[in-house]
């Protein structure tokens, strides 16, 4: 079962179609939506500021999600793929956006809708990747317009991760 801790009596709320790895360690103010998925290994930490994780969403293994004192909180749409070990910290990620693995997001930092920050990419704080965009490198800088071939692809991994929850949840 997946660690499930109140902090300063706020309980995370999970959606009953969600999926949490058995490792899975969630704390705090953490909203997490209808068939999305947290995979294993994963620390989402909403002790000082909320976290949102929206429908259809999938964090995969080792991802760290945490927040800031004062600060807006970590905010994830819907249809959104996070890669393995990706760093989320008080940042927002728009619905159907792609991040790619050991990424960092850091405070106030945000990929639109639909934008793209690439494998191993570091965001600093308040940098914006616009919609449709790839930022790349460390320190991010855009890199690229994403074609259609890719813009499809993000709608179809976030699926794809959403039927793989289904399947794991059906064997627990």
């Amino acid at each position: 079962m997946p660690t499930l801790l109140p902090f300063r009596g706020v309980m995370p709320q999970i959606a009953e179609s969600a999926f949490l790895a058995p490792s899975v360690v969630v704390i705090g103010d953490v909203v997490i939506g209808a068939d999305a998925s947290v995979w294993p290994m994963c620390v989402l930490r909403g002790d000082v500021a909320p976290i949102r994780i929206g429908a259809k969403t999938n964090l995969q293994d080792g991802t760290i999600v945490h927040v800031t004192e004062g600060g807006q909180g970590t905010i994830i749409g819907d249809g959104v793929t996070i890669g393995h070990c990706v760093l989320l910290h008080d940042c927002t990620v728009e619905d159907g956006a792609f991040i790619g693995m050991r990424a960092t997001m850091m405070d106030g930092s945000r990929v639109e809708r639909g934008g793209m920050l690439a494998a191993g990419a570091l965001l600093t704080p308040h940098k914006v990747v616009k919609s449709g965009q790839i930022w790349a490198g460390s320190p991010a800088k855009y890199w690229r317009a994403i074609n259609d071939e890719e813009r499809a692809a993000f709608t179809f991994r976030a699926q794809e991760y959403v039927t793989l929850a289904r399947a794991y949840k059906a064997d627990l």
